[in-house]
This record gives C-alpha cells, sequence and structure tokens, in this order.
C-alpha cells in the first residue's frame, strides 16, 4: 500500500461533430441522409458535453 498520488485518467472534452456540406447530400430522399446522421451525432455530442461538464465541476469543487 503506498500513499502516492495516483495517476488521474485523462477526460478531454468532447469535440462537435462536423457539419456536412450541402454537396454531401445526394439529394434523393435517404432514409438516413447525411443530415440526419448529423442531427444524431450532435445530440450524442450534446449530451457527452453536458456529462463532461458536470464532471469539471465535480472535479474542481472536489472537496467543499
Amino acid at each position: 500500500m503506498s500513499d502516492a498520488p495516483q495517476a488521474v485518467a485523462p477526460d478531454p472534452r468532447p469535440l462537435p461533430p462536423k457539419e456536412p456540406e450541402l454537396e454531401d447530400c445526394c439529394g434523393t430522399g435517404c432514409v438516413m441522409c447525411v443530415f440526419d446522421v448529423y442531427q444524431l451525432a450532435l445530440e450524442n455530442y450534446e449530451r457527452q458535453l453536458a456529462a463532461w461538464e458536470a464532471r469539471q465541476c465535480g472535479q474542481a469543487g472536489g472537496g467543499a
């Protein structure tokens, strides 16, 4: 047993998805258009960012 501090795993801020260009859509009405996929990725990113921000607040106020 050691009293040495343990290394904290890195917790990088999530990166937003890259928005598709208008030219990325083929315009044929695909079931999962690139813009639909982007919207899902954006919603996932927003959830991940909110969780990351909550973790950062928890780490900053660690002892009070």
